[in-house]
């Protein structure tokens, strides 16, 4: 008879779980998000009456929304501030959509944010100076969108950072020193903005730095000779800039690259060419596709 009693207190105990209230301020949040981008018309569409846990792309854990992966569903519209109000978020996915306005102030309280990925959208105004606030970030992603401004000195301040790719924006300023201090970082995209100035020779501090695209920019100077100290560099391309000197690529191990493009044809060995679009960093797009 207890063990039935036990029994029945576990099946209640699961199901109350799986249906557990979330704060009012971050069920709000989402509602919020739902109306700013038209959730009408999105693909996956959410059925307010039911309950947050069982709306599309929604994570909960502890009585908390910790996950919001909305990859490729047709959002348009701003992103509301109140999104700063999901204190434990960890997510948030909202790659290959059609938002747009600016980047919302309040997400730099999101000191648990660990993946912001906001590629492919339609997204405008600079990034906030601040964003360094956003301690627990271990990827940020914000490929093509019309983002402008410098460069914020502060994402030097996110140590955990492993991927920062905001590629194919308008962006303009020099590279920040400040990245040079960001030790975990693997991979750097900066292709397709307006950089002037030379490369910070700070950048030869990221040990574990594997993929390093800079192309289509208006940087110039010589390559750091700091960059001799990059041993886990497997992708470099720096084409299309305005650089006077390559002699420190004259330095470095050639077989450590899978890639590396540049435009001093009379230095350049024969390397197998590999187009960015297919390098891994461009190739975000399938890596949250289901059907891929």
């Amino acid at each position: 008879m207890n063990k039935i009693f036990l029994l029945v207190l576990i099946v209640i105990g699961s199901f109350s779980g799986a249906y557990a209230k979330i704060p009012a301020a971050e069920k709000q949040a989402l509602i919020d998000l739902f109306e700013s981008t038209n959730g009408y018309h999105w693909v996956r569409k959410w059925d307010l009456s039911q309950p947050a846990s069982e709306w599309n792309g929604i994570r909960i854990a502890e009585d908390h929304v910790v996950e919001i992966n909305l990859f490729r569903n047709n959002l348009m519209g701003p992103l509301p501030e109140s999104l700063g109000d999901l204190k434990n978020l960890t997510v948030l996915n909202l790659a290959f959509n059609n938002i747009t306005g600016g980047f919302p102030a309040s997400l730099v309280k999101l000191d648990k944010l660990k993946v912001l990925k906001l590629e492919m959208n339609r997204m405008k105004g600079t990034l906030p100076s601040d964003i360094g606030k956003m301690a627990g970030l271990e990827e940020l992603s914000a490929f093509n969108n019309f983002f402008s401004g410098r460069i914020p000195e502060s994402l030097g301040d996110i140590a955990g950072l492993k991927v920062l790719n905001l590629s194919s924006n308008e962006l303009w300023g020099e590279i920040p020193e400040s990245i040079g201090k960001l030790t975990q970082l693997e991979s750097l995209g900066l292709f397709e903005n307006t950089l002037y100035g030379e490369i910070p020779a700070e950048l030869g501090q990221l040990s574990r730095l594997k993929e390093l695209v800079l192309a289509n920019n208006k940087l110039g100077g010589a390559i750091p000779e700091a960059f001799g100290q990059l041993a886990s560099l497997k992708v470099l391309q720096l084409q299309n800039n305005e650089f006077d000197s390559f002699k420190t690529l004259e330095s470095m191990d050639r077989n450590q690259f899978l890639v590396i493009d540049y435009d001093s044809k009379e230095d350049r060995e024969n390397f197998k060419d590999v187009d960015f679009s297919r390098t891994r960093m461009a190739d975000t797009k399938f890596e949250d596709d289901p059907d891929n």
